[in-house]
């Protein structure tokens, strides 16, 4: 590993083990039981090609590679270790990486207990594939091992974004669940101040279905609501995203971080 790509993997270890001093007792077996409990606190699953991964914080490492990485990356499970990931971070796009870590370790270490559960990080960056062509990654992670001096594993999922925002900055957000604040497009400011949520509780909790790829028809037995309804807020959220159709309000939703 080059000196300089070292130099951020190092960097990175010393945000992540200000919030935890043991490895921490729940066993990895336990933890892939838990997986699909978790996998409901992500709301992006079919807006492209994923893998989950679950990190260890005390050992900087992952615990776990989820296979369908070869067909996201091109990588084997076994070669993709974190160290790993960072190195091939497009090198515009590490200062980035390294700043939205150390602004998850310092809003993590600073939120209630009773919180944690409540919140999801939300960022992208570019990663290069085994074909030496970079491809846009959607991050998201949860906490899900954790105590109330400690955070000991992450799960994180990676989504192939690049269809969707082929360009631009990564972008970085913390989204808060039942009802918790959101901090949307968090620019490098010293202060996060939530952000006026564009929508209401209800139109979110449309818009995810609709980020998942759910129809009308699907989203009203879920939610409880007529189609009538749906198509009303479908209605209201084409029109307060500014966009003309499904497929629009999908792309900005993801390059906005609204979900």
């Amino acid at each position: 590993m080059p000196a300089n790509q070292s130099a951020y993997y190092l960097t990175a270890r010393k945000f992540w083990q200000t919030v935890t001093d043991s490895e921490g007792s729940t066993s990895n077996s336990r933890l892939q039981l838990q997986l699909e409990t978790y996998k409901r606190l992500f709301s992006v699953f079919q807006a492209g090609n994923y893998y989950h991964i679950i990190f260890n914080m005390y050992k900087s490492e992952l615990d776990y590679v989820d296979s369908n990485v070869t067909q996201v990356l091109g990588y084997s499970p076994e070669e993709f270790t974190i160290a790993f990931l960072m190195e091939n971070i497009h090198p515009d796009d590490k200062p980035y990486f390294l700043n939205f870590e150390y602004r998850v370790v310092e809003f993590f270490k600073a939120l209630p207990y009773e919180k944690v559960h409540k919140y999801k990080v939300q960022y992208d960056v570019r990663i290069r594939n085994r074909d030496n062509k970079y491809i846009r990654i959607l991050h998201q992670a949860v906490q899900i091992d954790y105590d109330e001096k400690n955070y000991y594993r992450t799960l994180s999922l990676h989504t192939d974004i690049t269809h969707i925002k082929p360009e631009g900055k990564p972008c970085f957000s913390l989204i808060g669940l039942d009802d918790e604040p959101s901090y949307l497009n968090i620019e490098d400011d010293h202060v996060i101040t939530s952000s006026t949520d564009l929508f209401t509780n209800r139109e979110r909790e449309i818009l995810k279905c609709i980020v998942e790829g759910k129809s009308s028809r699907d989203i009203a037995d879920e939610l409880f609501i007529s189609l009538h309804t749906v198509n009303a807020h479908r209605k209201n959220l084409l029109s307060k995203a500014a966009v003309k159709s499904p497929v629009e309000l999908v792309k900005k939703a993801i390059r906005e971080a609204w979900v």
